[in-house]
């Protein structure tokens, strides 16, 4: 992506929010930020993470962060690890996924993985702070139940009671998917457990994912959105009130008391009207 060299994390994040920021409020609870580069998207991002993490230690004593896979959250993890590596407080950071794939964590395809090599491994966080899912387990529904039970061990959850993250960093697919919570797959339907696996028809395999009631209850969900081909799904996810949730799944994504935020670049809300003028 073309860091700079280090810089002290408010100086280079103050830095690119200059640049073209545009906010755009669209509830008390949802707002769309458009950043015109992809870099300013990671940017923006970033300060959100270091906002979030700061005021959770400072209110609660730790900060709860499930991470994705993808393209554009390798970039902020690795400007993170680059130029917030001196101001986080790591050491009270616990780090999950909000969905893996069904394979290893040595496999490429991995997004604990993808997370390690461009963060984690580059940071002071002690590794009893680090929750991956086992998908090395054969079994992907034993393997999302074990994640599940690691979740309310770790959160201490009454039954029936889901978990409240500090910060979930989501994406959206062109296809509208979020998480691993794809268009038309049994996931989309679940309202008790936490973690479930998925099977997605188009790819042959289980997905292992957080639910849409989980991602609901969240303190902050972050969703990094970035390139023309997702722009098609972008409108019908946040314009268009007749597309379904079962086609375009994250407009399952409806925070019950949290905050909702859209880091958007500007090819991503191309087609949206409210970033147009």
């Amino acid at each position: 992506m073309g860091l700079q060299p280090p810089l002290p994390a408010k100086r280079l994040l103050a830095k690119e929010l200059k640049i073209r920021n545009r906010t755009i409020s669209v509830t008390s609870s949802t707002e769309i930020r458009t950043l015109t580069t992809p870099q300013e998207l990671f940017a923006a991002a970033a300060e959100e993470v270091v906002r979030a993490a700061k005021e959770a230690v400072a209110q609660r004593g730790r900060f709860t962060i499930a991470l994705s896979g993808g393209s554009t959250p390798k970039s902020l993890f690795n400007l993170l690890a680059t130029n917030a590596r001196a101001s986080l407080p790591w050491d009270k950071m616990f780090f999950f996924w909000s969905d893996e794939r069904h394979v290893p964590p040595t496999d490429p395809d991995s997004n604990y993985r993808m997370a390690d090599e461009a963060m984690l491994s580059k940071i002071p966080v002690a590794a009893a702070n680090i929750f991956r899912v086992p998908a090395e387990n054969p079994d992907a529904a034993a393997a999302a139940q074990a994640y599940d039970q690691t979740l309310q061990k770790f959160f201490q959850s009454k039954p029936g009671e889901f978990p409240r993250f500090d910060l979930i960093l989501l994406g959206l697919g062109p296809d509208g998917h979020t998480a691993s919570l794809f268009p038309e797959t049994a996931a989309l339907q679940e309202k008790s457990r936490l973690v479930v696996a998925n099977w997605v028809e188009k790819f042959k395999t289980n997905r292992i994912t957080f639910t849409a009631p989980l991602l609901n209850a969240a303190r902050s969900v972050a969703f990094l959105v970035s390139g023309t081909d997702k722009a098609p799904a972008l409108h019908a996810v946040l314009e268009d009130e007749s597309a379904p949730a079962e086609r375009y799944p994250a407009k399952l994504v409806r925070l019950t008391d949290g905050k909702l935020i859209w880091f958007l670049d500007k090819a991503a809300a191309s087609e949206l009207s409210t970033a147009t003028g």
